[in-house]
């Protein structure tokens, strides 16, 4: 794929560091833009698709609206309570605008895909190239055909390109556009990718901006009483854009991006993980009975009355298998990973999920927002707990099969916001149930000094301890949560930040990141303690482990100020929503 001066998309458009990357989403599938324009990444139809776009990854497809001047540097910004992105460069003659979306919300079986280039002081002078790609960039676009729109095939795709009429195919297939925009003036184009035929007609991309724009506007809480509104309102978004029409939240747009260079951490995180659900739903729950709430129970308890104690840690966006793990050949990959799709998570169990389900529930509960039937998946998941309390599990951070500490006590805490919520009868029996699970692991995970260690054979801090506290499992003056909590600040807390455990005996950070999510659970676990200032220093450092469009990835290398990973991640999202909301007033018990 070679343009006019003999140079490959791929090499126009190498991939950039994580924080430069900008989400678009419309519930059913992501887009990852570069700072060029250059949509690098991009599956479709469905979030588990292969990707039509996926230079990212190494892979073939993209899409690029980029000025034509080479020299220019580069901004951009959400427009506020949406995933309405403006890219901004300034060149040597003036300030070019490229306002972007996916309309909102999402067909399951069309994306269509906004671009508006915008002149504001001088003519914007933009070269537009587009080369989409199906099968991670094995399929070629063929049967183009020039009329009022382009339209073509590739792969197992229909597509439909408005806008770009006076494009000329270049040699390799690829169409190819040098536009000029007059001050003041604006140019639209809309690209769309189906699984299907596509009906005779494009949208429109006025009516289409204008859908988009209302449909996020009515999608966005105000969340006046938090500690950062502006915040909470984006990350709502973000999870938004990652919740599918069926209820369910990929835990992340991406696969591929590593967590450490060379070091086989390179995961798909494009499905549905049942603890990561119950996580945003909660957050979302801590400002009010939001529509994401609702998502996060039907998905959950559908998945529950469906497997039972059988459930799965995740699922596909339709609530089927995720499939086995495989690395695509002939693909470079993201630098320092490889490219796997697929997940080894679909041959695990993880007990804490069932806890974690039952706190989703509960939470849903107070706001009055648990119907008959979802009462009758708490049910399900009670009777799983009591089936399963004794199995070994991978646990939170999917590692072998062991009797975790975390993953239990989430189960206690789990069976104690539900028994709050339900009938009299039920409420004894399952605070009984909760209180011999924590004896349990009182006699098999208490270290000596008083606090939880992660196993019977692993007496070593861990994050994840935060959490049972913060949830209930224990009151906030146990001895045993106070302990953990000055145990893993004295031991895993470096420069604001918090690291998961310790891998050996090397430095924090030479080991892994800083865990996001636990940054945040620190300043859950401070505020429940009465350590105010502490909190809000905690929420401030790790809601800034971002780059400018302020998504926030699984680990953040504290050396490099480097986001690592798969972007943008739900669960970090989600914590960093339940954090602003919480920490406004006086902690309150689940």
């Amino acid at each position: 794929m070679s343009d006019s001066n003999g140079q490959s998309l791929e090499r126009q458009f190498p991939p950039h560091v994580l924080r430069e990357y900008t989400l678009l989403a419309d519930g059913e599938r992501g887009a990852l833009v570069g700072p060029r324009g250059d949509i690098a990444w991009m599956c479709a139809p469905r979030w588990h698709s292969d990707a039509a776009f996926s230079t990212l990854i190494g892979g073939g497809g993209c899409y690029a609206v980029t000025p034509a001047d080479p020299r220019f540097v580069w901004g951009g910004y959400y427009e506020d309570g949406s995933l309405i992105w403006r890219s901004r460069w300034i060149t040597a003659d003036g300030i070019i605008e490229c306002r972007e979306a996916l309309a909102y919300p999402g067909d399951a079986g069309t994306a269509v895909l906004l671009r508006r280039i915008e002149a504001k002081d001088t003519p914007a002078r933009v070269r537009v190239q587009l080369d989409v790609r199906a099968g991670f960039g094995r399929h070629k676009m063929t049967r183009l055909r020039h009329g009022t729109a382009w339209t073509g095939r590739t792969g197992p795709l229909y597509l439909r390109w408005s806008g770009g009429e006076a494009a000329t195919e270049g040699p390799d297939g690829r169409l190819e556009l040098m536009l000029t925009v007059a001050p003041g003036d604006r140019h639209d184009f809309v690209l769309e990718l189906s699984d299907q035929p596509l009906p005779d007609e494009p949208p429109a991309a006025g009516r289409a901006w204008d859908a988009t724009e209302a449909a996020w506007a009515r999608e966005l809480p105000a969340f006046g009483d938090s500690l950062s509104p502006r915040a909470s309102r984006h990350s709502y978004a973000v999870l938004a854009g990652l919740t599918s029409g069926s209820g369910a939240m990929v835990a992340a747009a991406t696969m591929s991006l590593p967590e450490r260079a060379k070091a086989g951490r390179n995961y798909d995180y494009r499905y549905a993980w049942i603890r990561d659900q119950c996580y945003a739903g909660q957050a979302v729950a801590a400002d009010g009975p939001h529509r994401l709430l609702d998502d996060a129970v039907s998905f959950v308890a559908g998945r529950l009355l469906d497997d039972g104690p059988g459930l799965k840690p995740a699922y596909t966006v339709t609530g089927g298998a995720v499939p086995d793990e495989r690395t695509l050949s002939g693909l470079a990959g993201y630098p320092g990973g490889s490219d796997k799709v697929g997940n080894w998570v679909n041959k695990q169990f993880q007990l804490d999920a069932l806890g974690e389900a039952l706190l989703l529930f509960a939470a849903a509960a107070r706001h009055d927002h648990l119907d008959s039937w979802q009462w009758q998946a708490a049910e399900t998941a009670v009777a799983a707990i009591k089936a399963r309390r004794d199995d070994p599990d991978a646990g939170v951070w999917e590692l072998s099969d062991k009797r975790w500490a975390h993953s239990r006590l989430m189960c206690v805490a789990g069976l104690r916001a539900i028994a709050g919520a339900a009938a009299s009868k039920q409420a004894g029996e399952w605070e009984t149930l909760a209180d011999s699970i924590v004896a349990g692991v009182s006699r098999d995970c208490l270290h000596p000094a008083g606090r939880w260690q992660r196993a019977a054979d692993d007496d070593r801090t861990d994050g994840a301890l935060l959490l049972p506290a913060i949830r209930g499992a224990t009151t906030a003056d146990d001895p045993r949560a106070r302990a953990t909590l000055q145990a893993v600040e004295d031991d895993l807390a470096r420069d604001g930040y918090l690291y998961r455990f310790r891998h050996d005996q090397r430095p924090l950070h030479e080991a892994e990141g800083a865990f996001v999510l636990c940054g945040f659970l620190m300043a859950l676990a401070l505020h429940q303690q009465g350590r105010e200032r502490e909190a809000v220093g905690w929420f401030e450092r790790n809601h800034a482990a971002c780059g400018p469009p302020a998504l926030l990835t699984e680990e953040f290398d504290v050396v490099q100020r480097q986001l690592r990973g798969n972007i943008p991640q739900a669960f970090v999202h989600a914590l960093l929503l339940e954090s602003a909301a919480r920490l406004v007033r006086p902690w309150e018990k689940p």
